[in-house]
């Protein structure tokens, strides 16, 4: 379900209610062709996450099955 609101332009720009920003620090604001959109930006980058807890059990086969491993 979305939720929408009408707003004003000011000199200033565009005030979106908190509510819409719920548990988000800071957002990325793109405009692509008529469309503004509000990206919430996370501050801590999943890719750079990989790695960080890796298999610690003898497997020799942990690399090519990781997702069965995990996953069951």
């Amino acid at each position: 379900m979305s939720t929408a609101i009408i707003t004003r332009v000011t000199e200033q720009g565009v005030l979106v209610p908190k509510q819409f920003l719920e548990g988000i620090d800071q957002v990325e604001i793109r405009k692509e062709q008529n469309v503004i959109l509000l990206v919430p930006v996370s501050e801590a980058d999943p890719i750079l996450e990989f790695g960080k807890h890796p298999i610690t059990i003898e497997l020799d086969d942990a690399s090519i099955n990781h997702d069965h491993y995990l996953y069951g």
